[in-house]
């Protein structure tokens, strides 16, 4: 395992860190599935564990992960024995009274939300404490940021960033830079979605954020593994991000990049992760882990593209994946 620094901390993080949304297990709001579906917390425990082993010293989570599951598994496993591994959670996602999803980025609520994490995670402090997915108007307010400074000062957290919109991060991270606040950014960046890297890519290399670099394998489809006829359980949030529809979609948009990476004799996986560890600016990426054998498909160390390959893959992106992106978006 490799590590890279993350920006402007001073953290040093396994370039392959553990996503841990998927083990925070089902959740609903309504009838919509913000979740992965069921998971066994002995399989996932045994995950965490073979991750580790395995070097990975970053692993990312939220409190709305499961409700806190997430975050109380994590403190589980590592009983308030964390020596050098580096915890990422998230703050401001919530249930609404009647059940749907929402937001709350009040000082208030972030301030007992740290609280209530950091006894779940059986944890002094977080390493790097994150808004999740915090838009401009809530950055307008302030409450969230004056909340994360007080945390900063109080030592409840070391460091704190942001999780951007998948489909507009530029404006909260030139907010961020603007202000000259927070130290990392998390961002969905992937072989399907390069949207970060026109803007967010060099504000963060310009003012040493730290990139975290989340669905990397797009819910799975850089896999290689998904057929046309998969269908998944209906509370797994890809029943809806990935009905037939987009599935089919993305695998004929995929079919040159799984061809490529065959003519190259690599495998689906390797060619993805080695697509994101070609740019420095990321400091770490963070699959989804669920079991031993995905932590060790993804846990290990990936031989960067070749800049041949990364271009065309920068190119295949505006001519043909854009338009995917588009349609995942309005989906």
């Amino acid at each position: 395992m490799q590590y890279r620094k993350l920006g402007k901390t001073n953290l040093l993080v396994s370039e392959i860190g553990f996503g841990s949304w998927a083990i925070g297990g089902p959740l609903m709001a309504g009838d919509v599935p913000i979740g992965w579906g069921e998971v066994n917390d002995d399989i996932s425990k045994k995950a965490i564990l073979k991750a580790v082993e395995l070097g990975v010293n970053f692993f990312d989570t939220a409190d709305f992960y499961g409700l806190g599951h997430s975050e109380e598994l994590l403190g589980n496993v590592f009983d308030g024995k964390w020596n050098d591994i580096i915890l990422a959670t998230k703050v401001g996602n919530a249930l609404m009274p009647d059940g749907s999803a929402g937001t709350d980025y009040s000082k208030k609520y972030i301030i007992q939300a740290c609280e209530k994490s950091l006894k779940r995670l059986k944890k002094d402090a977080i390493d790097v404490y994150q808004l999740h997915s915090a838009r401009i108007e809530h950055l307008e307010h302030g409450e969230c940021i004056e909340a994360m400074e007080q945390l900063q000062l109080e030592g409840k957290i070391r460091y704190w960033g942001i999780s951007l919109n998948t489909f507009q991060p530029q404006r909260e991270a030139k907010f961020f830079v603007e202000h000259q606040i927070g130290h990392t950014f998390q961002i969905a960046f992937s072989i399907v979605n390069q949207i970060a890297l026109r803007e967010v890519f060099p504000l963060a290399i310009e003012n040493n954020y730290g990139i975290i670099a989340r669905v990397p394998l797009h819910f799975g489809l850089l896999t290689g593994k998904f057929s046309r006829e998969k269908v998944f359980p209906k509370n797994d949030h890809r029943s809806n991000r990935l009905n037939p529809e987009l599935l089919n979609l993305s695998l004929d948009k995929l079919e040159k990049v799984f061809e490529l990476a065959n003519a190259k004799g690599v495998k689906p996986v390797d060619f993805a992760m080695g697509f994101i560890l070609s740019h420095p600016a990321v400091s770490t990426v963070i699959p989804g882990i669920r079991t031993e054998a995905q932590a060790i498909a993804n846990a290990k160390e990936f031989a960067p593209l070749t800049s041949e390959d990364v271009d065309f893959l920068h190119s295949y992106y505006s001519s043909d994946l854009e338009l995917l992106m588009d349609a995942y978006k309005k989906g």
